[in-house]
């Protein structure tokens, strides 16, 4: 795939990526309204996705995901592959921080 392609593809991602983050935090009985911002960058961070990999590549798989098989298959594709991950990102970030909001 070419970089254009990528990039088109990781543009349409990354507003899937953003649709799904926010559902999954107001999803989170733990995070408070008031946290609720820090949790989305950090869910959508190219920090977060470099974690599995290029951030570019890893929104264009979003965008794909999308596009080929819709919505809801893209959320279930972010469930399986992007949550546990950020889960796991998130504890060890709260735990090496016990005193912060997080």
């Amino acid at each position: 795939m070419a970089m254009d392609d990528i990039r088109e593809k990781a543009w349409i991602g990354d507003a899937v990526l953003a649709l799904w983050a926010r559902g999954r935090i107001l999803q989170q009985p733990d995070i408070r309204p008031e946290d609720r911002t820090e949790v989305f960058v950090a869910m959508t961070s190219n920090r977060f996705l470099a974690a599995l990999g290029d951030p570019t590549r890893m929104e264009a798989r979003i965008g794909e995901v999308y596009e080929q098989e819709g919505l809801h298959a893209a959320f279930a594709w972010m469930d399986a592959n992007l949550f546990p991950v950020f889960q796991r990102q998130w504890n060890n970030l709260r735990k090496r921080h016990p005193g912060s909001r997080r």
